[in-house]
Protein backbone atom coordinates (compact mmCIF):
# COMPACT_ATOMS: atom_id res chain seq x y z
CA UNK A 1 0.00 0.00 0.00
CA UNK A 2 2.82 2.40 0.82
CA UNK A 3 4.40 1.72 -2.57
CA UNK A 4 1.11 2.42 -4.34
CA UNK A 5 0.61 5.65 -2.41
CA UNK A 6 4.16 6.73 -3.18
CA UNK A 7 3.60 6.13 -6.90
CA UNK A 8 0.35 8.07 -6.83
CA UNK A 9 2.01 10.92 -4.95
CA UNK A 10 4.89 10.94 -7.42
CA UNK A 11 2.53 11.00 -10.40
CA UNK A 12 0.50 13.78 -8.80
CA UNK A 13 3.57 15.91 -8.13
CA UNK A 14 4.81 15.30 -11.66
CA UNK A 15 1.47 16.37 -13.10
CA UNK A 16 1.45 19.54 -10.98
CA UNK A 17 5.04 20.31 -11.98
CA UNK A 18 4.23 19.83 -15.68
CA UNK A 19 1.16 22.07 -15.33
CA UNK A 20 3.18 24.81 -13.65
CA UNK A 21 5.89 24.63 -16.31
CA UNK A 22 3.30 25.02 -19.09
CA UNK A 23 1.46 27.79 -17.21
CA UNK A 24 4.51 29.92 -16.35
CA UNK A 25 4.93 31.48 -19.84
CA UNK A 26 1.25 32.46 -19.87
CA UNK A 27 1.51 33.97 -16.38
CA UNK A 28 4.67 35.81 -17.39
CA UNK A 29 2.95 37.18 -20.52
CA UNK A 30 -0.02 38.35 -18.44
CA UNK A 31 2.25 40.08 -15.92
CA UNK A 32 4.33 41.75 -18.65
CA UNK A 33 1.19 43.09 -20.29
CA UNK A 34 0.55 45.23 -17.20
CA UNK A 35 4.05 46.77 -17.25
CA UNK A 36 5.24 49.85 -19.07
CA UNK A 37 7.44 49.40 -22.13
CA UNK A 38 10.48 50.55 -20.16
CA UNK A 39 9.95 48.02 -17.38
CA UNK A 40 9.08 45.23 -19.84
CA UNK A 41 12.33 45.80 -21.76
CA UNK A 42 14.62 45.52 -18.72
CA UNK A 43 16.93 42.51 -18.53
CA UNK A 44 16.25 40.71 -16.30
CA UNK A 45 12.61 41.82 -16.04
CA UNK A 46 11.51 43.30 -12.74
CA UNK A 47 8.68 41.58 -10.90
CA UNK A 48 8.22 44.59 -8.61
CA UNK A 49 7.69 47.08 -11.44
CA UNK A 50 4.63 49.31 -11.26
CA UNK A 51 1.51 48.11 -13.05
CA UNK A 52 -0.28 50.05 -15.77
CA UNK A 53 -2.98 49.56 -18.40
CA UNK A 54 -1.13 51.48 -21.12
CA UNK A 55 -0.56 48.33 -23.18
CA UNK A 56 -4.29 47.56 -23.26
CA UNK A 57 -5.19 51.18 -24.04
CA UNK A 58 -2.85 51.17 -27.02
CA UNK A 59 -4.16 47.80 -28.18
CA UNK A 60 -7.76 49.01 -28.19
CA UNK A 61 -6.77 52.20 -30.03
CA UNK A 62 -7.31 54.65 -27.17
CA UNK A 63 -4.31 56.71 -28.33
CA UNK A 64 -5.52 57.04 -31.92
CA UNK A 65 -4.25 53.67 -33.14
CA UNK A 66 -6.12 51.11 -35.22
CA UNK A 67 -9.08 49.41 -33.54
CA UNK A 68 -8.79 45.62 -33.10
CA UNK A 69 -12.55 45.03 -33.15
CA UNK A 70 -12.93 44.48 -36.93
CA UNK A 71 -10.13 41.90 -36.86
CA UNK A 72 -11.56 40.16 -33.80
CA UNK A 73 -15.02 40.03 -35.41
CA UNK A 74 -13.52 38.63 -38.62
CA UNK A 75 -11.74 35.88 -36.67
CA UNK A 76 -14.94 35.07 -34.79
CA UNK A 77 -16.99 34.88 -38.00
CA UNK A 78 -14.42 32.78 -39.87
CA UNK A 79 -13.82 30.39 -36.96
CA UNK A 80 -17.47 29.95 -35.98
CA UNK A 81 -18.84 29.62 -39.52
CA UNK A 82 -16.13 27.18 -40.62
CA UNK A 83 -16.57 25.08 -37.47
CA UNK A 84 -20.33 24.82 -37.96
CA UNK A 85 -19.85 23.92 -41.62
CA UNK A 86 -17.28 21.28 -40.69
CA UNK A 87 -19.67 19.68 -38.21
CA UNK A 88 -22.51 19.62 -40.75
CA UNK A 89 -20.30 17.87 -43.31
CA UNK A 90 -18.31 15.64 -40.95
CA UNK A 91 -21.24 14.12 -39.05
CA UNK A 92 -22.82 12.25 -41.99
CA UNK A 93 -19.37 11.34 -43.35
CA UNK A 94 -18.33 9.87 -40.01
CA UNK A 95 -21.70 8.08 -39.77
CA UNK A 96 -21.03 6.42 -43.13
CA UNK A 97 -17.56 5.38 -42.02
CA UNK A 98 -18.44 4.04 -38.57
CA UNK A 99 -22.09 3.05 -38.17
CA UNK A 100 -23.25 2.34 -41.74
CA UNK A 101 -19.85 1.59 -43.16
CA UNK A 102 -19.35 2.04 -46.88
CA UNK A 103 -17.21 -0.32 -48.92
CA UNK A 104 -13.46 0.08 -48.40
CA UNK A 105 -14.06 2.55 -45.60
CA UNK A 106 -10.45 2.26 -44.45
CA UNK A 107 -9.31 3.52 -47.86
CA UNK A 108 -11.66 6.45 -47.51
CA UNK A 109 -10.18 7.30 -44.12
CA UNK A 110 -6.69 7.13 -45.55
CA UNK A 111 -7.77 9.48 -48.36
CA UNK A 112 -8.95 12.01 -45.79
CA UNK A 113 -5.64 11.67 -43.97
CA UNK A 114 -3.62 12.00 -47.18
CA UNK A 115 -5.08 15.46 -47.78
CA UNK A 116 -3.15 16.67 -44.72
CA UNK A 117 0.18 15.39 -46.06
CA UNK A 118 0.61 18.28 -48.51
CA UNK A 119 2.35 21.25 -46.83
CA UNK A 120 0.04 24.24 -46.59
CA UNK A 121 2.59 26.56 -48.18
CA UNK A 122 2.70 24.31 -51.29
CA UNK A 123 -0.91 25.20 -52.10
CA UNK A 124 -0.61 28.88 -51.26
CA UNK A 125 0.25 30.17 -54.76
CA UNK A 126 -2.58 28.32 -56.61
CA UNK A 127 -5.08 29.45 -53.99
CA UNK A 128 -3.84 33.04 -54.23
CA UNK A 129 -4.16 33.03 -58.03
CA UNK A 130 -7.64 31.51 -57.78
CA UNK A 131 -8.72 34.15 -55.26
CA UNK A 132 -7.25 36.94 -57.39
CA UNK A 133 -8.93 35.78 -60.60
CA UNK A 134 -12.31 35.29 -58.92
CA UNK A 135 -12.25 38.52 -56.92
CA UNK A 136 -12.17 36.76 -53.54
CA UNK A 137 -9.04 38.42 -52.18
CA UNK A 138 -9.64 40.13 -48.85
CA UNK A 139 -12.92 38.25 -48.46
CA UNK A 140 -13.81 36.61 -45.15
CA UNK A 141 -15.87 33.88 -46.84
CA UNK A 142 -12.83 32.65 -48.70
CA UNK A 143 -11.20 32.02 -45.31
CA UNK A 144 -14.35 30.20 -44.18
CA UNK A 145 -14.07 27.81 -47.15
CA UNK A 146 -10.33 27.31 -46.63
CA UNK A 147 -10.66 26.67 -42.89
CA UNK A 148 -13.49 24.23 -43.58
CA UNK A 149 -11.39 22.26 -46.07
CA UNK A 150 -8.41 22.29 -43.68
CA UNK A 151 -10.33 21.04 -40.66
CA UNK A 152 -12.74 18.62 -42.34
CA UNK A 153 -10.30 15.64 -42.56
CA UNK A 154 -9.40 16.01 -38.89
CA UNK A 155 -13.06 16.27 -37.91
CA UNK A 156 -14.01 13.16 -39.90
CA UNK A 157 -11.21 11.15 -38.30
CA UNK A 158 -12.13 12.25 -34.79
CA UNK A 159 -15.87 11.82 -35.16
CA UNK A 160 -15.47 8.43 -36.83
CA UNK A 161 -13.93 7.07 -33.64
CA UNK A 162 -16.56 8.80 -31.50
CA UNK A 163 -19.51 7.50 -33.54
CA UNK A 164 -18.10 3.97 -33.40
CA UNK A 165 -19.13 3.98 -29.72
CA UNK A 166 -22.79 4.67 -30.54
CA UNK A 167 -24.91 1.53 -29.87
CA UNK A 168 -26.04 0.04 -33.17
CA UNK A 169 -29.17 -1.37 -31.51
CA UNK A 170 -30.48 2.16 -30.87
CA UNK A 171 -30.05 3.11 -34.51
CA UNK A 172 -31.69 -0.13 -35.69
CA UNK A 173 -34.63 0.54 -33.39
CA UNK A 174 -35.00 3.98 -34.95
CA UNK A 175 -34.99 2.40 -38.41
CA UNK A 176 -37.73 0.02 -37.33
CA UNK A 177 -39.80 2.99 -36.12
CA UNK A 178 -39.44 4.59 -39.56
CA UNK A 179 -36.90 7.30 -38.73
CA UNK A 180 -34.99 8.68 -41.69
CA UNK A 181 -31.31 9.54 -41.85
CA UNK A 182 -31.62 13.27 -40.93
CA UNK A 183 -33.74 12.36 -37.90
CA UNK A 184 -31.30 9.64 -36.84
CA UNK A 185 -28.33 11.98 -37.12
CA UNK A 186 -29.89 14.93 -35.30
CA UNK A 187 -32.03 13.23 -32.65
CA UNK A 188 -30.17 10.00 -31.90
CA UNK A 189 -26.55 10.03 -33.00
CA UNK A 190 -25.75 13.66 -32.19
CA UNK A 191 -27.03 13.61 -28.55
CA UNK A 192 -25.20 10.35 -27.80
CA UNK A 193 -21.94 11.54 -29.37
CA UNK A 194 -22.26 15.11 -28.04
CA UNK A 195 -19.00 15.03 -26.03
CA UNK A 196 -17.09 13.91 -29.10
CA UNK A 197 -18.79 16.51 -31.28
CA UNK A 198 -17.95 19.22 -28.73
CA UNK A 199 -14.31 18.13 -28.64
CA UNK A 200 -14.13 18.16 -32.44
CA UNK A 201 -15.77 21.57 -32.63
CA UNK A 202 -13.40 23.05 -30.06
CA UNK A 203 -10.29 21.76 -31.83
CA UNK A 204 -11.53 23.02 -35.22
CA UNK A 205 -12.35 26.40 -33.68
CA UNK A 206 -8.87 26.69 -32.17
CA UNK A 207 -7.18 25.73 -35.45
CA UNK A 208 -9.23 28.29 -37.36
CA UNK A 209 -8.72 31.05 -34.80
CA UNK A 210 -4.93 30.57 -34.73
CA UNK A 211 -4.41 30.25 -38.51
CA UNK A 212 -2.04 32.91 -39.84
CA UNK A 213 -0.51 31.94 -43.20
CA UNK A 214 -3.63 32.08 -45.39
CA UNK A 215 -5.04 35.06 -43.52
CA UNK A 216 -1.76 36.95 -43.90
CA UNK A 217 -1.49 36.36 -47.65
CA UNK A 218 -5.14 36.43 -48.75
CA UNK A 219 -6.49 39.33 -46.67
CA UNK A 220 -5.76 43.03 -46.52
CA UNK A 221 -7.88 45.44 -44.53
CA UNK A 222 -11.49 44.27 -44.84
CA UNK A 223 -11.02 40.58 -43.92
CA UNK A 224 -7.98 40.93 -41.67
CA UNK A 225 -8.09 38.46 -38.75
CA UNK A 226 -6.81 38.82 -35.21
CA UNK A 227 -3.48 36.96 -35.72
CA UNK A 228 -2.72 39.21 -38.71
CA UNK A 229 -3.58 42.27 -36.63
CA UNK A 230 -1.18 41.02 -33.97
CA UNK A 231 1.73 40.94 -36.42
CA UNK A 232 1.24 44.68 -36.96
CA UNK A 233 2.83 45.36 -33.58
CA UNK A 234 6.23 44.29 -34.96
CA UNK A 235 7.43 47.50 -36.61
CA UNK A 236 10.68 48.95 -37.91
CA UNK A 237 10.98 50.79 -34.59
CA UNK A 238 11.28 47.50 -32.73
CA UNK A 239 9.14 45.11 -30.73
CA UNK A 240 6.91 46.75 -28.11
CA UNK A 241 6.85 43.88 -25.63
CA UNK A 242 4.18 45.13 -23.22
CA UNK A 243 1.78 45.98 -26.04
CA UNK A 244 2.38 42.63 -27.77
CA UNK A 245 1.76 40.75 -24.51
CA UNK A 246 -1.47 42.68 -23.93
CA UNK A 247 -2.64 42.00 -27.49
CA UNK A 248 -1.69 38.31 -27.28
CA UNK A 249 -3.59 37.88 -24.02
CA UNK A 250 -6.75 39.54 -25.37
CA UNK A 251 -6.66 37.54 -28.62
CA UNK A 252 -6.16 34.30 -26.64
CA UNK A 253 -9.15 34.92 -24.37
CA UNK A 254 -11.89 33.59 -26.73
CA UNK A 255 -10.04 30.29 -27.16
CA UNK A 256 -9.34 30.02 -23.44
CA UNK A 257 -12.98 30.82 -22.62
CA UNK A 258 -14.26 28.23 -25.10
CA UNK A 259 -11.86 25.60 -23.73
CA UNK A 260 -12.84 26.36 -20.14
CA UNK A 261 -16.56 26.26 -20.92
CA UNK A 262 -16.29 22.94 -22.77
CA UNK A 263 -13.56 21.30 -20.69
CA UNK A 264 -15.83 18.53 -19.37
CA UNK A 265 -17.10 17.72 -22.88
CA UNK A 266 -13.53 17.89 -24.18
CA UNK A 267 -12.27 15.34 -21.66
CA UNK A 268 -15.23 13.03 -22.29
CA UNK A 269 -14.88 13.38 -26.04
CA UNK A 270 -11.14 12.74 -26.18
CA UNK A 271 -11.56 9.64 -24.03
CA UNK A 272 -14.71 8.39 -25.77
CA UNK A 273 -12.88 6.35 -28.38
CA UNK A 274 -10.10 5.20 -26.09
CA UNK A 275 -9.34 1.55 -25.46
CA UNK A 276 -10.73 0.73 -22.04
Amino acid sequence: MNTVRAKRLGLGLTAWLAGIVFFLPIAWMALTSFHSEEDAATNPPSLAASLTLDGYREFFGADGGASPWPSLINSLVASTASTLLVLVLALPAAYALSVRRVRKWTDVLFFFLSTKMLPVVAGLLPIYLFAKNTGLLDNIWLLVLLYTSMNLPIAVWMMQSFLSEVPVAVIEAAHVDGARLPTILTRIVAPIALPGIAATALICFIFSWNELLFARVLTGVVAQTAPVFLTGFITSQGLFLAKVCAASLVISLPVLAAGFAAQDKLVQGLSLGAVK
